[in-house]
C-alpha cells in the first residue's frame, strides 16, 4: 500500500516544561524514533519540527510561523507529500505498532457514509482509544479531501494558526479504528513518561519490547521465534555449559545471516539453524548422561 507519513514533532510541550519531547527516551529509544519505526514503508516521511538526529532518513519542514498549531503543522507537512493516502501521527506514541498503522491505512477503503457525494471510500480513518476518545493525530487521511478542507479553513479564517484539529476533522467522513490497549498512549507529562518506561519493563512484554528495540537499533526486520531461541539457549546451557547459551544463539544468528545472503528466507534460516543447534545440544547432553551412567555402573 503506497502512502506518505507526516509526523508532528513541533509542539511546545508545556506540560513537560518545554522539554524536547520527541527526543525523550522510552526503552532506550527516542519517542520520535519509536513512531518512525511504526511506519517504515512510507514512501515519503515528513517530520514537522526542528531538525534532530533520527534512526532513519526523513524530510524536515516547519509551519510558518513555528508554533502555529496542529492544523498549520499538518498543512506544512502536506506540502511535502504526493501520495493519495497520508498517515498522520504525533511524535509521542511509545507503543504505536505497525499492526495499528496497517489497520488505519486499510480502513478508508470501506464504503462511504450514506448521503455522501465523495468518491468511493471514506475520507480517512482515525484511531479511537479504549476510553472512546478520537485521536486525530493517529490517523490516515486521503490527501485530496484533507487538502480541500484545509484550504476552506484558510479561506474562512484567513489563517490556519491556532485552529483546533476538530475544525478540520468535523467535515471529513472518517472511519474509526478501535485502539489496542496501549497503541494510543501518549506522553504529555512526566508522569506519562514514567508510566511508559515502567510499562515497557513489565514481565509480560519486556522481551517483545527489547527484541523490537534491538532489531531497530541493528537495522534488521526479521520475525523472531522467541520461544525457539529461548529453548535453544536453555538446552545449550543445561546440556553443555551455561556460557554456551549466548555463544550458541550468536552462532545461530550468524549462520542464519549467511544462509539469507545466499537467498534463503531469513525467518526459515533462523528456524533451521536453531533446530540443528538444539539437536546438537541434546545429543551432547545425552552423550554426557550415557557416559556418566556407564562410569557409575562400572564403579
Amino acid at each position: 500500500m503506497s502512502y506518505d507519513a507526516i509526523v508532528l514533532a513541533g509542539g511546545a510541550a508545556r506540560r513537560l516544561g518545554g522539554a524536547d519531547k520527541p527526543a525523550l527516551s522510552v526503552g532506550g529509544r527516542a519517542l520520535l524514533d519509536r513512531v518512525l519505526d511504526a511506519c517504515p514503508d512510507a514512501r515519503t516521511t515528513v517530520v514537522v519540527g526542528d531538525r534532530r538526529a533520527t534512526a532513519r532518513p526523513v524530510h524536515w519542514t516547519r509551519e510558518d510561523p513555528p508554533g502555529g498549531g496542529p492544523v498549520a503543522a499538518l498543512d506544512a507537512g502536506l506540502l511535502r507529500t504526493t501520495a493519495e493516502l497520508v498517515l498522520v501521527l504525533s511524535a509521542d506514541l511509545p507503543f504505536l505498532d505497525r499492526e495499528t498503522v496497517r489497520a488505519l491505512l486499510e480502513a478508508p477503503s470501506a464504503p462511504a457514509a450514506p448521503g455522501r457525494d465523495a468518491a468511493p471510500g471514506r475520507d480517512g480513518a482515525m484511531l479511537r482509544d479504549p476510553d472512546g476518545r478520537d485521536q486525530p493525530l493517529v490517523a490516515a487521511y486521503r490527501a485530496e479531501p484533507l487538502r480541500r478542507e484545509i484550504a476552506l479553513l484558510a479561506a474562512e479564517h484567513g489563517t490556519l494558526t491556532g485552529l483546533p484539529l476538530r475544525a478540520l476533522t468535523a467535515e471529513l467522513d472518517l472511519a474509526r479504528v478501535t485502539s489496542r490497549p496501549l497503541a494510543s498512549f501518549d506522553c504529555d507529562t512526566w508522569d506519562d513518561l514514567a508510566a511508559a518506561r515502567a510499562r515497557i519493563r513489565e514481565h509480560g512484554s519486556v522481551l517483545e519490547q527489547w527484541i523490537t528495540a534491538v532489531k531497530s537499533e541493528l537495522g534488521i526486520d526479521l520475525t523472531v521465534d522467541t520461544k525457539a531461541l529461548l529453548d535453544l539457549a536453555r538446552d545449550a546451557a543445561h546440556g553443555v555449559a551455561r556460557p554456551a547459551a549466548p555463544l550458541t544463539t550468536f552462532l545461530v544468528g550468524y549462520a542464519a545471516a549467511h544462509a539469507a545472503a545466499t537467498g534463503a528466507d531469513p525467518a526459515q534460516a533462523v528456524a533451521e539453524a536453531s533446530r540443528k543447534a538444539a539437536d546438537l545440544a541434546l545429543r551432547w547432553a545425552d552423550e554426557a548422561a550415557a557416559d556418566s551412567a556407564e562410569q557409575n555402573g562400572s564403579g
